[in-house]
């Protein structure tokens, strides 16, 4: 069995986080792992309290993790400090480490902000150039790239500042406001469009998180980057299309829609 490890924060209501990331995982067979960053107190409606955890603590985890089951992927989502993201990125240097998929978390879906402004730049040197593929979000491709976004052309434009500036992989994840669900995959100058159907369904909480734990899980089980694409996008439009209606707000997914 592959194995992949998470590094990212906690949702205590279990709909993103490291709580989506283990039943993506889970379901995608493959072996799952976590580390940490950060502890939330949030549910649909919103995050309210965040509390990092030592950079010693998540090092003692990475540790852990490493020394004993050696992870075939790494997906990481939410580091909200500067000491934070370069212990992570310190660690994956060190231990040569393979199919890396960043998220790169900036803000919630409820509109919180979950890392510190000058960690920004320092996810934006260090630990990005490390992914093999990273998947921003509209705004997120916005602030990455400098640029507005509407459209797929602008899209594509977006993807190919971000691709070159950190020599990665880009995946585009297009939104309501740009087209209904297509993605944008963007690498070796070259763009190939995922195109899916609109679901309408309003409980999207976590599906960031969700999507890049299905291409980790892909990934570490051997598939190229398209195809590990691919198959994350199927799954996820499956967790959506199931329908779960859970909480007040923008409620989870269902991870485990075909159980």
């Amino acid at each position: 069995m592959k194995k992949v490890l998470t590094i990212a924060g906690s949702d205590c209501s279990g709909g993103a986080g490291i709580q989506a990331d283990i039943k993506t995982m889970t379901v995608n067979g493959v072996y799952a792992m976590s580390c940490i960053t950060a502890l939330t107190a949030q549910n649909t409606i919103g995050v309210t309290a965040i509390e990092d955890v030592s950079v010693d603590f998540l090092k003692a985890q990475l540790d852990a993790v490493f020394s004993d089951i050696y992870p075939d992927a790494v997906k990481i989502g939410m580091v909200s400090s500067k000491e934070i993201i370069e212990c992570i990125a310190d660690y994956l240097t060190e231990n040569k480490v393979k199919n890396v998929v960043v998220d790169p978390v900036m803000v919630a879906t409820s509109g919180a902000r979950l890392i510190e402004e000058d960690a920004i730049k320092t996810l934006e040197d260090r630990l990005f150039p490390l992914a093999t593929v990273l998947t921003p979000n509209i705004p997120e491709a916005e602030i990455l790239s400098g640029m507005k976004i509407a459209s797929e052309v602008d899209m594509e434009k977006a993807a190919d500042v971000i691709s070159k500036k950190y020599n990665s992989a880009v995946l585009c994840k297009g939104g309501h406001s740009i087209n209904d669900a297509n993605d944008l995959l963007y690498y070796d100058n070259k763009a190939k469009w995922f195109f899916g159907k609109r679901i309408d369904n309003p409980n999207t909480h976590g599906t960031g998180c969700t999507l890049s734990s299905a291409i980790a899980s892909n990934l570490a089980k051997g598939y190229d980057l398209e195809q590990s694409v691919a198959n994350a996008k199927e799954y996820i439009s499956s967790a959506l299309g199931s329908m779960l209606d859970l909480g007040k707000g923008s409620g989870p997914l269902n991870h485990g829609y075909m159980l």
